[in-house]
């Protein structure tokens, strides 16, 4: 990942294509951590369900969408908001080193974990010294 991506805007305007209307669509805040076997991705979404997130791999670049559904409580005129509503979308590009045939995600009161296995040509190895005579 490049600097670039982590310092996108936060948030844009898009049409969605279902509706036609005009939704704001935000880039998720994501923690990154790695251990020997796996880099996990983080991803806070509140507001998707497993239903309504979408994670495709395309040749190196792994992309991450999710929908919000519009809220309204009946019976009432809404006055302020400081919430926004929209849909989150994300991509990363995966380099050699994560395997992509065993790639995992869960999501968890609105945090998406994606778990990237590492290729085996990736894992550290420890090499043992021979001495000799």
């Amino acid at each position: 990942m490049s600097e670039k991506t982590m310092e996108m805007e936060n948030t844009e305007t898009k049409v969605s294509e279902e509706t036609k209307k005009i939704r704001r669509s935000f880039i998720p805040r994501v923690d990154i951590f790695e251990t020997e076997n796996s880099v996990v991705v983080m991803a806070d979404m509140p507001g998707v369900s497993e239903e309504t997130v979408d994670i495709t791999i395309e040749k190196d670049q792994l992309k991450i969408k999710g929908q919000v559904e519009d809220f309204d409580l009946p019976g009432y005129e809404q006055k302020y908001r400081e919430y926004a509503v929209g849909n989150y979308t994300r991509s990363f590009t995966l380099s050699d080193a994560v395997n992509k045939d065993e790639i995992e995600a869960t999501l968890k009161n609105g945090v998406l974990r994606i778990d990237l296995s590492k290729a085996e040509s990736a894992k550290q190895r420890k090499i043992i010294v021979k001495a000799e005579n």
